[in-house]
């Protein structure tokens, strides 16, 4: 890999981004393992980080330095700050941004070079379906289609998550018979940690502490807000879908399959939530609240999440 390189990853897909970043760490590392640093953009100033970019190491050869959330770069001078290095890197390092907005200010944008730049974005419901079968193929597992179906209902709609997700189900099911939808009800929500997931499943509940007490445990387990609230729109997305075909009167079995619904557990939650939401009104005030927690820092974080249940919870 040339020296010098500076790389822009965006979208919201994950796994796949964490797999392109392996990629380029592996490419390095066919030396000597480089060193590496992170930086949050919002939370350093982009002096500091310029700081560090242009000064050399005194102990690797190489560096890689990530800078995280780009998007909450909103100042001029640091937009144009950043863009200067990126014209002219240090040659021992290789520079990766980061960030799950789709694209960025164009005078950082263009001062990457166009095979440098991918957006990452959430699978296509078909592609979903071709990962996890494919996940269980290669590990020698045979998975039915509602086993897939259930997995897509329960995981976020990413490819580390469901990665992580089907590897803790192999841990408790066998090889010697298809992994049925059952199965997989049974072990992940039995089994599964906090996720966004769980944190609607309290929403839904209505209940306000339990809500608290989740968004609290996805913090200190160091989850991101943004992450947590791109599960939620998620869910909150799908609520609508729910809404509009409990309006239509055409709700059955194969309509919510159809809208991915297809476990009773699963629709029990929505169920629960559209007697209380409005979805609309759901998903402006999640999007809202991703715009205050990207601009706001980590200091505000966990102010921002708190205000952002209780604004949830408050009765329309």
């Amino acid at each position: 890999m040339a020296k010098g390189a500076c790389f822009l990853f965006l979208g919201p897909e994950i796994g796949e981004k964490q797999d392109a970043v392996a990629e380029i760490r592996t490419r390095l590392s066919k030396g000597s393992p480089p060193e590496e640093a992170s930086f949050y953009a919002g939370e350093t100033p982009v002096s500091a980080i310029v700081s560090v970019l242009q000064n050399a190491s005194l102990f690797a050869e190489n560096r890689l330095i990530f800078i995280k959330n780009v998007e909450a770069l909103k100042k001029k001078e640091e937009i144009e700050l950043l863009a200067a290095y990126l014209e002219h890197p240090s040659e021992d390092t290789t520079l990766i941004l980061l960030s799950d907005a789709p694209s960025l200010s164009k005078a950082i944008e263009t001062q990457v070079s166009s095979g440098n730049k991918r957006i990452f974005w959430e699978l296509f419901e078909n592609r979903k379906i071709e990962w996890v079968s494919a996940f269980f193929k290669r590990a020698g597992y045979r998975i039915g289609e509602d086993g897939i179906e259930t997995i897509l209902e329960l995981v976020e709609n990413n490819t580390d998550a469901l990665r992580r997700e089907c590897q803790r189900l192999m841990l408790f099911l066998g090889k010697d018979k298809p992994i049925t939808g059952e199965d997989v009800e049974k072990w992940l929500s039995h089994t599964r940690e906090e996720s966004a997931f769980t944190l609607f499943s309290r929403i839904a509940e209505g209940d306000l502490s339990k809500s608290l007490g989740t968004l609290h445990a996805l913090l200190m387990a160091k989850e991101s807000p943004p992450a947590i609230l791109a599960g939620l729109a998620w869910c909150f997305r799908k609520l609508r879908d729910y809404a509009a075909l409990v309006e239509s009167g055409k709700a059955n079995d194969f309509e919510f399959k159809k809208i991915g619904l297809a476990s009773p557990k699963v629709r029990k939650d929505y169920e629960r939530a559209v007697r209380r939401y409005n979805a609309d009104i759901c998903l402006s005030l999640t999007a809202e609240f991703d715009i205050l927690v990207r601009s706001g820092g980590a200091g505000l974080e966990t102010i921002l999440m708190d205000m952002y249940l209780y604004k949830i919870h408050r009765p329309r």
